[in-house]
């Protein structure tokens, strides 16, 4: 048996890749399906396409994965389906007994070159799958707010033009067909006067959307008689949606009106931290950069957080008190160092300074039992903490693990109320690099929308490291503290959390979204982003000088 099982596993090393032929959906990743996650997850190469985001392969695949680019040849120009065929058969060929996940924009069944790729692999004998994907066809008109069909609609036709040949659009002229158009605006422009010269009405809606279900995404709704005309400026692959349909556009917008739509929101954290909040601003419509204000490090001598961790463990304390994210992750750190996990945390009591400290340690599946239920820092926690009482507390010590430039409020209020503190410095914390040029140039000069300030030390960093905000920026932060913070350096705060959690910042920052487009639409004037209000400014201003 074992002889055979070897001599197979050898055969199979010796033979092309299997290639995995993937649907990458129409732009947004969270659209991408389980399937092309796991296989992106596992691949040796990865074949792009033409509209590929290369940050969501990177984000997917491992750190030795090989990408091709199956877009454009070596001298720049557009590969045809035949080059792409035989780049997919090389890379298979390339990678024996791997895998190979030939990425394909939208669902590669769907105007893709699908067919001609994998007749080319069975040719070659190469053993390959296919992962259907989220079409643009669908997808981008859904979120353009436009249904396909309702009642009424007698037929769905879909078109893709190319400056090689031009369609028959004559039996796409009847008021009850939608008509969906693919390509470039050069090739698109033309169809327009050709369906009215077939006889569609000269009025019929039409909705042209570039950078589908991307935060990119804009959307012109015109008719069919003006279509050409606004495809004027245009230069990206876009979707055209023809008929009745397009009329439902201003009550089923969903997606372009959502509040942050289009916001460029700076957050100054490190990336590890910033991963929620993220995720919850683009959920909100918003792309967010993350901008490291501070490194930490550990602790230049390591044996007084040890000491403490072996104190934890053998019940030297009754309290252990974490001020912040950082902290939990250094003694996280240390536990794992030393073979423990949280089970070493029985019978004692943890406090939290605030929400996105406490989420940090119910991530580890500790529940703090002390969290302050008003101001959320060591003061507000101060407030909540019970003094020592030698009746019902057996141990009268607590364990502080914190940053080597953290203040002494939180260990002196303890003191006073009868406790034995062991201030431990658990990490330090060293001011991160300044960020690249074209950062610190966007942040001075109002490119980014808002800027969300989770803490009083990313305002001082942020700030030492790049300059001020421009005064356009909305300025949102998570606390009072961190707020007076931010004034103390002379920015205006927009928006103040109601409760000191990321959450609770980001939906703060909606609901101010929210009512600077009410605003905008009680003045009848048309929604635009904060950036966009500081250029219009600059350019008034130039006009006037």
């Amino acid at each position: 048996m074992t002889p055979q099982r070897t001599a197979t596993a050898t055969t199979a090393a010796r033979r092309p890749a299997r290639v995995a032929f993937v649907g990458a959906g129409p732009g947004d990743a969270s659209l991408m399906t389980v399937a092309a996650v796991d296989l992106l997850r596992r691949a040796d190469a990865v074949i792009t396409d033409q509209l590929t985001n290369e940050a969501i392969v990177a984000s997917m695949t491992g750190d030795d994965v090989d990408v091709v680019d199956a877009s454009h040849g070596e001298h720049g120009q557009q590969l045809t389906h035949a080059s792409r065929a035989k780049l997919v058969v090389k890379t298979a060929k390339a990678h024996k007994g791997g895998l190979v996940v030939r990425l394909m924009d939208g669902d590669p069944a769907t105007f893709n070159g699908l067919a001609e790729e994998a007749q080319a692999l069975v040719k070659a004998d190469i053993d390959f799958d296919i992962v259907p994907g989220v079409s643009s066809v669908s997808a981008v008109p859904t979120y353009a707010g436009v249904p396909l069909t309702a009642r009424g609609t007698g037929a769905l036709h879909v078109v893709s033009l190319s400056g090689s040949k031009r369609a028959d659009l004559s039996h796409s002229v009847a008021d009850d067909v939608t008509l969906v158009l693919l390509g470039l605006p050069e090739h698109i422009a033309p169809a327009f006067g050709e369906l009215i010269a077939a006889g569609r009405a000269a009025d019929t809606p039409v909705a042209l959307t570039r950078g589908g279900t991307t935060t990119q995404q804009a959307t012109r709704q015109t008719t069919l008689d003006a279509a050409a005309e606004a495809l004027a400026d245009l230069d990206e692959p876009l979707l055209a949606v023809i008929g009745s349909t397009v009329g439902m556009r201003d009550a089923l917008s969903w997606f372009e009106t959502k509040p942050l739509y289009g916001w460029r929101v700076l957050i100054p954290r490190t990336k590890d931290q910033a991963g929620p909040m993220t995720k919850q601003l683009l959920g909100h419509g918003a792309t967010s950069e993350v901008v490291p204000t501070i490194s930490v490090e550990p602790p230049r001598t390591p044996q007084a957080v040890e000491r403490a961790v072996r104190g934890l463990v053998t019940g030297r304390y009754q309290w252990i008190g974490f001020t912040s994210v950082n902290a939990v992750k250094a003694i996280r750190e240390k536990f794992e160092e030393f073979g423990l996990d949280a089970r070493a945390f029985s019978g004692l009591k943890i406090a939290a300074v605030g929400g996105v400290t406490a989420d940090a340690l119910r991530d580890w599946g500790l529940e703090p039992d002390l969290v302050p239920s008003g101001e959320m820092s060591a003061r507000g926690l101060l407030e909540e903490w019970p003094p020592y009482d030698e009746v019902l507390d057996p141990i009268d010590r607590v364990f502080l693990p914190r940053a080597d430039i953290a203040t002494d409020t939180l260990v002196a209020g303890l003191q006073d109320m009868g406790w034995q503190v062991d201030d431990v410095t658990a990490y330090r914390t060293v001011r991160a690099t300044p960020p690249p040029a074209p950062v610190r140039d966007a942040i001075k000069q109002g490119a980014f929308d808002a800027v969300v300030f989770t803490s009083s030390s990313t305002v001082r960093n942020l700030v030492g490291i790049a300059g001020k905000p421009h005064p356009s920026t909305i300025i949102a932060c998570i606390g009072p503290a961190t707020a007076k913070t931010a004034e103390e350096a002379g920015l205006r705060v927009d928006v103040l959390a109601p409760e000191a959690t990321g959450d609770s910042l980001v939906e703060a920052l909606a609901d101010h979204g929210r009512e600077l487009a009410a605003a905008a639409a009680e003045a009848g004037e048309e929604q635009t982003r904060p950036s966009q209000r500081r250029k219009k400014s600059t350019a008034r201003r130039k006009a006037k000088g």
